[in-house]
Order: C-alpha cells, then sequence, then structure tokens
C-alpha cells in the first residue's frame, strides 16, 4: 500500500515538473560571456560573417529570422561619432516595465492636467534663475521644457569655454602640472585692469563703466535680479506645494518610481552584476569619488589631530602663538596654564566626537569644535587668521590633502569660513592659502558663508545687513575687475567652485521674507533675517559677479547651501529655485511635491547619514536609500569627520557603513560614486578623465563602464524613466492647450444669436 502511494505521488511530481530544464553548469554571468565574445566576433566582420557563426548566434538569441538579426547588426554598428568605434560593445538590452492604457498613471486626467500645470510652472521657475546665474540645468528636462515653447532664451547666457578634449582612450588619471598654481605670482601674467568701478545698490551689487562716474548712466550692462519677481516666484512656488491635489499625484508618482525600481533590480540585477565583473581592473576602489560636503576646519580625524598637537608641542614648544592682554604666550605656556603636557593628552581629552548628548543640541555639537573644550586651542589649531598666519592649519590641512593624493582616487571639495566682518577677510584667506602652498589636484574650495548677522550686530561689528553683504562680495568684484590689485585672491578664486550658507535652521525665525521686509542698508535690527533673505542675496550678488567674470574669460561660481536639514520647508523652496546643488535634504521626506520636484530637475543632494545620525535623524530613519531608489541625484559626503569618523578614511567610512546597514549593491555604490562626480565643481576636462570623454551627453551614452563600474543598464534605466516622466507631464500640458485650441476654434465658427 505505502509503495504504490509513493509511485504515484513520484508519478504526480513528474506531472508537475516544470516541461523545460535550467542547466546547472551554465549561470548567467558564462551565458553573457559568451553571447558578448560571439557579438564581438560578429562585429569584427560583420560582411564575412562564417555561416556557423550565424547559426549560433540566432540559436542563441532565439532570433527567428536572417532579417531580424541583420536589423540588429545594422543598429549595433550605427555608432554616434567615431570615439565609440573603438569603444569595446557593452551590454545594454535589459528587462523593462511598462505601463499602457488610458490615464496610466492612476489619477482622472483632469486631476493629471492640472497637477503637471503647477509641475511644469515650477520647472521653468528653476529654469528661468538656474540659467540667469549661469549654473548648469538638467539637459534631458530642459529638452522636455524646450519642446513645450516656453524657455526664455534671452537670458543672456553665455556658451561654456572651450576646454581641450579628452580622447576616448585617455588614462583615468588626468596629467599633473609641472609647476605649483600658486608660484604664478608675475601680475603681467594676470588680465590687466579693465578700469569699471563698482558699488552696492539695495543688498546687490552694480558695476560702472568708470570709477569716477559711478551714477545709472554709466551702469554696465549686466542681469541684475529683480527682488519683486523673485517674492512673487516664491509664492507661487509656496501655494503649489501645499496644493492637495498636487500633493496626491506628486506622492503617487514617488510611490510608483519606488516600486519600479525594485522591479528593475528584480529583473535586472544579475546582467548588471555581470556587467560590472566583465570590466577589467575597474572596481568600487579604484573609482573617482568626491567628498561633496565636508567643513575644512574639521577634515581631520580626531587621532590625526591628537597626533599633530603632540607633534607640534615637541617641536614648536617656544613659539608664540597666542596673545594675552598685550603679552604673547608660547605653545608651552598655553598647555601649562590648564596643567596639561604631551602625555596626558588622549582621544577622550580632546572631547570632540560627537555622542548621543548632541541630537538636536545644535549649541553642544558647535562646542565640540574647541579641543579639550577650549577655544583658544581652536584658534591655534582650526583657524586660518591667527597669531601665527594659520601655520598649524594649514600643515594638517595639507596632510589631509596628502592622503588624498596617496589614495588617488578620493576626493573633496572642503569649505573655508568667510564671516563677511570685515572687508579684508579675503585677502587673508587667499594669503594663508598661497603663502603655505594649501593646494592639491585632489581638493576644490567652497567659500561657506555662517549666517551670524544677528550675532555682529549685538557686539556692533556691523551696523546693518548690507555691510556685512558689501565685505563678502566687492573684494570679488575688485579682484575680477583688476586681478592685479588683489593678486593672492585672484590665485585662490581660480580653485574655489561656489558658495555655501551655513548656520543651525533649527532656529526659529522671526521674519517672513517679502515686499515689505526692509532692504539690507534698513536691516538694522538686532533680530538675523530669514534663511531665504541670505539666500536670495547671496545668489543675487553670485549672478552678477558670474556674468562679469564670464566677460573676463574667468571660471563662474554656483551656490551650494546647507538645505533641508531642519527647520521650516520653505528653505527647500529656496533652494529649489536658487541654487545647483544643496546639501542634506531630509525635510523632503515630508514634502512630496518638492521631492518629485527635485528628481525632475535631477538637482544635487549631498547626503552626511552619520552626521545626521548625531544631530537630528537617526540612521536607519534616514531617506537617502529611498531617494536612490527613486533615481534623485544624491550623493554620500562626510559633513564632519572629525566629529563623526574614527578612520583615516571617512569618505570610504561612509560609503561602508551604507553599504552593510542599507544592503547597497556595488552598482548602488558605484552610481553614488559617479553621481558625486557629477555634482561636483572639478572641471570639465578633469571630469572627462574620470568618467569619459562623452559624460555631458544624455542616457548610456554618456557612461563609460571602464572608468566608472557603473553598467549601462543603470544608467539606461534612470534616464528612460526621467524622460517618461517628463513626457507624462508635457504630455498632459499639451494635449490641454490642444483642446482650448479647439474649444477657441469651435467659439469663434459658432453662428451668432439670432443667425441660422
Amino acid at each position: 500500500m505505502l509503495t504504490e502511494l509513493f509511485c504515484r505521488s513520484m508519478g504526480d511530481s513528474e506531472m508537475r515538473s516544470a516541461p523545460y530544464e535550467f542547466p546547472e553548469d551554465s549561470p548567467i554571468e558564462q551565458l553573457e560571456e559568451r553571447r558578448h565574445r560571439l557579438e564581438r566576433q560578429i562585429s569584427q566582420d560583420i560582411k564575412l560573417e562564417p555561416e556557423i557563426l550565424l547559426r549560433a548566434k540566432q540559436d542563441f538569441m532565439k532570433i527567428d529570422s536572417a532579417a531580424d538579426l541583420e536589423l540588429m547588426k545594422q543598429q549595433s554598428t550605427d555608432q554616434v561619432d567615431a570615439g565609440f568605434n573603438e569603444r569595446m560593445p557593452i551590454e545594454r538590452e535589459f528587462q523593462r516595465v511598462s505601463i499602457s492604457g488610458e490615464e496610466k498613471c492612476g489619477v482622472p486626467f483632469t486631476d493629471l492636467v492640472d497637477a503637471a500645470k503647477c509641475v511644469v510652472k515650477a520647472l521653468f521657475i528653476r529654469e528661468k534663475y538656474i540659467s540667469r546665474s549661469m549654473q548648469s540645468f538638467c539637459k534631458t528636462t530642459a529638452h522636455s521644457l524646450q519642446d513645450l515653447g516656453m524657455i526664455n532664451h534671452e537670458l543672456g547666457v553665455y556658451e561654456e569655454i572651450p576646454e581641450t578634449p579628452v580622447d576616448d582612450d585617455a588614462p583615468v588619471h588626468p596629467p599633473v602640472s609641472e609647476t605649483h598654481p600658486y608660484d604664478n605670482m608675475d601680475p603681467d601674467n594676470m588680465p590687466p585692469d579693465t578700469g569699471y568701478g563698482c558699488g552696492m545698490v539695495d543688498g546687490v551689487v552694480h558695476v560702472y563703466t568708470k570709477r569716477a562716474n559711478m551714477d545709472k548712466s554709466s551702469e554696465l550692462d549686466l542681469p541684475y535680479p529683480d527682488l519683486k519677481e523673485y517674492i512673487a516666484d516664491m509664492n507661487v512656488m509656496m501655494a503649489l506645494i501645499i496644493n492637495g491635489p498636487v500633493k496626491s499625484f506628486c506622492y503617487r508618482r514617488l510611490q510608483y518610481l519606488s516600486s519600479k525600481f525594485q522591479m528593475h533590480i528584480l529583473l535586472n540585477e544579475l546582467k548588471e552584476m555581470a556587467a560590472q565583473k566583465k570590466v577589467p581592473h575597474r572596481d568600487f576602489y579604484n573609482i573617482r569619488k568626491v567628498d561633496t560636503h565636508i567643513h575644512a576646519s574639521s577634515c581631520m580625524n580626531q587621532k590625526h589631530l591628537l597626533r599633530f598637537i603632540k607633534r607640534a608641542m615637541k617641536k614648536y614648544p617656544g613659539e608664540i602663538v597666542h596673545i594675552e592682554r598685550g603679552r604673547g604666550q608660547t605653545l608651552k605656556d598655553v598647555f601649562e596654564s590648564m596643567n596639561l603636557t604631551a602625555f596626558d593628552l588622549s582621544v577622550d581629552t580632546l572631547d570632540m566626537h560627537a555622542d548621543r548628548n548632541t541630537f538636536h543640541r545644535f549649541d553642544k555639537f558647535n562646542a565640540k569644535y574647541n579641543p579639550i573644550g577650549e577655544s583658544i586651542l581652536r584658534e591655534i589649531f582650526i583657524k586660518t587668521d591667527n597669531c601665527i598666519q594659520g601655520k598649524y592649519f594649514a600643515h594638517i590641512v595639507k596632510e589631509v590633502m596628502a592622503d588624498l593624493e596617496e589614495s588617488k582616487y578620493q576626493n573633496s571639495e572642503l569649505r573655508l569660513s568667510i564671516y563677511g566682518r570685515s572687508r579684508d577677510e579675503w585677502d587673508k584667506l587667499a594669503e594663508w592659502a598661497v603663502n603655505h602652498k594649501v593646494y592639491s589636484d585632489n581638493v576644490r574650495w567652497l567659500i561657506q558663508v555662517p549666517r551670524l548677522y544677528d550675532v555682529y550686530k549685538i557686539k556692533k561689528t556691523l551696523a546693518n545687513f548690507q555691510e556685512m553683504l558689501e565685505n563678502i562680495f566687492l573684494p570679488l568684484f575688485e579682484a575680477t575687475i583688476n586681478p592685479r590689485s588683489h593678486p593672492e585672491l585672484h590665485l585662490l578664486l581660480d580653485h574655489v567652485v561656489g558658495f555655501d550658507s551655513v548656520d543651525d535652521e533649527s532656529k526659529p525665525e522671526h521674519h517672513i521674507f517679502n515686499q515689505e521686509s526692509p532692504l539690507p542698508a534698513n536691516w538694522t535690527e538686532e533680530d538675523n533675517p530669514p534663511y531665504s533673505y541670505y539666500l536670495y542675496y547671496t545668489y543675487a550678488n553670485m549672478t552678477v559677479l558670474n556674468h562679469l567674470r564670464r566677460r573676463r574669460c574667468l571660471h563662474t561660481f554656483v551656490l551650494r547651501p546647507h538645505c533641508g536639514e531642519a527647520g521650516p520647508i520653505h528653505h527647500l523652496v529656496s533652494g529649489f529655485m536658487l541654487s545647483e546643488n544643496i546639501s542634506h535634504g531630509l525635510l523632503l521626506r515630508k514634502a512630496p511635491v518638492l521631492q518629485y520636484l527635485y528628481y525632475l530637475a535631477q538637482v544635487g543632494i549631498a547626503m552626511s547619514p552619520l552626521s545626521n545620525n548625531s544631530l537630528f535623524l537617526s540612521y536607519h530613519r534616514n531617506p537617502l536609500p529611498e531617494y536612490l531608489s527613486r533615481g534623485l541625484m544624491v550623493s554620500l559626503s562626510t559633513d564632519d569627520p572629525l566629529q563623526f569618523h574614527f578612520t583615516k578614511e571617512p569618505l570610504m567610512e561612509e560609503y561602508s557603513i551604507a553599504a552593510q546597514v542599507w544592503k547597497l549593491s556595488s552598482c548602488d555604490m558605484c552610481e553614488l560614486s559617479r553621481n558625486s562626480v557629477l555634482m561636483s565643481g572639478f572641471s570639465h576636462k578633469a571630469k572627462s578623465y574620470w568618467l569619459g570623454p562623452s559624460y555631458m551627453r544624455e542616457g548610456p551614452e554618456s557612461n563609460d563602464i571602464r572608468r566608472t563600474n557603473v553598467p549601462d543598464i543603470r544608467v539606461a534605466y534612470r534616464h528612460e524613466t526621467l524622460s517618461e516622466e517628463l513626457q507624462l507631464i508635457t504630455h498632459a500640458v499639451r494635449t490641454d492647450e490642444l483642446d482650448a485650441i479647439d474649444e477657441e476654434d469651435t467659439l469663434t465658427m459658432a453662428p451668432l444669436p439670432g443667425q441660422r
């Protein structure tokens, strides 16, 4: 009986088994390798292809006819330009998910049209401000907006300065300059004086053709931003992000993007892995990655700083490092006054690492910048302007730069501070960099402006907010008009890529920026101006400066503020309108409309999960993996290695923790690295070496897997998904416009009352 039941069950299981077999000895990597080997042989000699190879190709690809194969071969040989002729054929075919049918976005067409109009309006607003300030706008999005025929092409945008093209087979490492960039201090090699004058009017610097006659008649024709226009656009954006139907639409689209990416991973993850394995030599460790958000004053880890302090105490004990009540203090005197020796010092003594007590306590976090809790040590070791002209800080930064150069593939964009307290801050900073030769090919500078007007006003350092703006921007205009008047600053600006706005965003704001807000010259109260006020006047002056610098064939700057870490949502609105990239962006997780707009415009977001974990948001709640899956342009950064990291390579530490906690794949990490290079302010030529000479194109043609280790499948998926989203909203707007035209024609052709 038992034997009979067993035989019957075995027979049933055989009946239920699938009518095909999967060969255990042929995993997908071997299949992909065979397929690529065949394709390479075919591409080498398409005309004289052996018959046996043709049959093998047909069997392998499951192609029904020779005509289909011929069509496929013609498509494979249709090269974009000669640079791709020698390039290794790379697999770009992958499984796609498509949605068909009417109302495929899941909402009624009328709701789609209303939401699409709002989204398109917001994108036009961003395009206007980004173009006007000579920052970069996503090409794919710009082409979609151009199809609507509503982009203003008369914004005075100049063409990019042409650079030496990079060959497709050029090495990954750019050539190193034989001379130090700060050695060339000869004024004769600098651009001559133009004779222009400059002065600030209502918070914005105006440039005049003659210094002796600075009035409206001699004003240089530059695009000065309009405050009323900005406030009107700001109001439109604020109304848009609280619109109920638009919020629902954007939330649905974001959920769809998340689900679509999960489907893509299920269908194509093995193909992406196979593509990466085929690339010789390249892996995550030796692709370029940029730390897009890191502060120079905390760019070292705590052990590095401790070793340097001990070394300085032994090497320079008698050096005067501080002036106290008119009397000079040596380094030995300073530590003796604290009853400390080099032997007593430890990482725990320094007490500079963030801990659980800094969560939502930005004041305690700022105090962590003081070694051993002493502000005098911060001034001595991590300031550029002190009794020793920032000598120790320059040494530490150069040691960090040496570590980056040794790693070859890691780069940083360090933030240096300009406070706006006095007019000579820029010259002092430039002299610090040039005199100490603080430079590396692996590092570029951003200038951060702390929002501390209220502190300076209480101390009576400043009379009004315009004085702060003059201290920040007038030296830059003077160095652009006549570089020989500020030679060190002219050399430093060659390596400065943009401006940052920093401070605690969670501070309450007592003023709303509107038409009634006082102009900077009239802002004499002790309250701090709101975030959007700071950002607008930084943007406005940067815009004028960029146009002036482009006239002089000098490189331009971008705005990349801290934005959306905490505080009200309108910070992210200002960032969307005025900034090329932002840092943090945590609050986008609570604003679906803005998150969708940041996705469509591909606004770069430099995220620092370890920093956020200690200050505002626990690690497992960080939205970075969600942003990445949806296709936002995100990158990983360290923020403050001195406070948050332990190792000599803080950026790799950031990547390794993210990969472990969120189970990121090699493809995800390489995509984050590629994003960081695209977002960074390194030169077009450097990016051409790091990413490939065609990196500025759209879609998979922009990618060179031999340099980025990002599979073309992933790049193609991102491009196609973005294009489909843009097509969805632009098609809805166009359809509505055509319907409106048809209705007008119908009304025009209808008979008048009383006529037949």
